[in-house]
């Protein structure tokens, strides 16, 4: 294929302003019903605290670079329940390729698994591909997703059946926990007894500064003073610095005070806060979502260091997730190799980015596979520099 061909396929394919029947099948996202979306996220067949509506309409409401996300929903067949939902944007908004598909709207957390109908599975995946091609696109791009996970594994089946094959353009292993097993016997597996020995004399150490406590806080009348202890926190670290902490940016700050507040009212978040004394050394934001918990944010005051406050933070929050029966496990939404978080939480899972083609010999679908695969290895070289100007 000639440079020529491939650049009249990408003109023909382009999106162009979207039809009646394509707006059908992709609408924004406050169109959906909150309701049945709530609904849906019970039943759905893979927990995603990141797509509950109280966290991505508050997302999509205000947060910067994230703003007016669309969905592609599923109904069943009377067309009055939601089976499925996945919150989209076209790639040229994400990534500024002008090529004919949709990606995962990003929800500030890092996993975008869509929610899937645990009691109709087969019908609502099939259905959100079937909105995709109707909106026009000829792939769909999910970022972040647990490539093992109930909902891929769906996708997956689906895809198979209709003579198509998902492509993963990139994935790494992250951190999780184990919340069924006994928490001192999964910390001391995890760090052995000479680290757990170190982690208590810094945690005596800390106890200088007044009693060392940990605090939940989950009702709604308690949650909005432990958040601003925690923006507070994040801000007054690294983060601050770098200009990336939440409360720095107005539309995050916006979103950040709207939901968690909003799924504390439905007891699916809460706020972890390390003390010693009256003053908060470590704090931590915490989703909940069907069995698991999901950590979403820790900010830390870096005057205690050298008590290592996040890994404290941390086996609290370990112990307090191995005692409450209703949680399996947890998703650390922790980067590859996390220096503070894997030595802790020895579970492991696969999350990466997905390539799926709509439709059988798709020209299309290479060049969004070529786009991407383009983008990846220059933000890869990138990093490479990067790395090499750090030693």
């Amino acid at each position: 294929m000639g440079r020529g061909d491939v650049v009249d396929i990408a003109q023909q394919a382009a999106i162009h302003p979207a039809s009646g029947d394509a707006m059908a099948a992709r609408v924004p996202l406050i169109a959906i019903d909150p309701g049945q979306w709530r609904a849906l996220a019970q039943r759905a067949i893979e927990p995603n605290g990141y797509y509950l509506p109280a966290w991505e309409l508050a997302v999509s409401a205000t947060a910067r670079g994230r703003t007016e996300a669309s969905a592609l929903p599923a109904f069943d067949g009377t067309s009055s329940r939601l089976i499925g939902l996945m919150p989209v944007i076209p790639l040229w908004r994400a990534l500024k390729i002008p090529l004919p598909a949709l990606v995962s709207a990003h929800p500030y957390g890092t996993l975008c698994s869509p929610l899937i109908d645990r009691d109709a599975p087969i019908e609502a995946a099939t259905q959100l591909l079937q909105r995709a091609r109707g909106a026009g696109a000829h792939a769909l791009v999910l970022n972040d997703v647990a490539l093992d996970g109930a909902a891929m594994t769906v996708l997956r089946q689906v895809l198979t059946r209709d003579g198509l094959k998902p492509r993963v353009l990139s994935s790494y292993i992250r951190a999780s926990l184990d919340a069924t097993q006994d928490d001192e016997t999964l910390l001391r597996d995890a760090l052995g007894t000479k680290k757990l020995k170190e982690l208590r004399r810094q945690r005596h150490r800390l106890e200088e500064h007044g009693p060392v406590t940990f605090d939940v806080a989950r009702r709604p009348d308690e949650i909005g003073p432990a958040l601003e202890t925690f923006l507070q926190l994040e801000a007054s670290g690294w983060k601050g610095k770098r200009g990336t902490a939440l409360v720095q940016q107005a539309g995050d700050a916006t979103f950040i005070r709207r939901a968690v507040p909003a799924l504390a009212e439905t007891a699916q978040c809460e706020i972890i806060t390390l003390r010693a004394g009256t003053t908060p050394v470590a704090a931590g934001i915490v989703l909940r979502h069907q069995d698991r918990a999901f950590f979403f944010k820790l900010g830390i005051d870096e005057h205690f260091a050298k008590y290592s406050p996040g890994v404290q933070l941390t086996l609290e929050l370990t112990r307090h997730l191995c005692a409450d029966s209703s949680i399996a496990s947890a998703d650390s939404t922790a980067s590859a190799d996390h220096p503070m978080i894997n030595p802790i939480w020895r579970g492991r899972f696969a999350v990466g980015d997905v390539l799926i083609p709509l439709r059988r010999h798709d020209p299309v679908v290479a060049l969004i596979h070529a786009a991407l695969a383009g983008l990846n290895a220059a933000h890869e070289g990138a990093r490479h520099v990067v790395r090499r100007l750090r030693k």
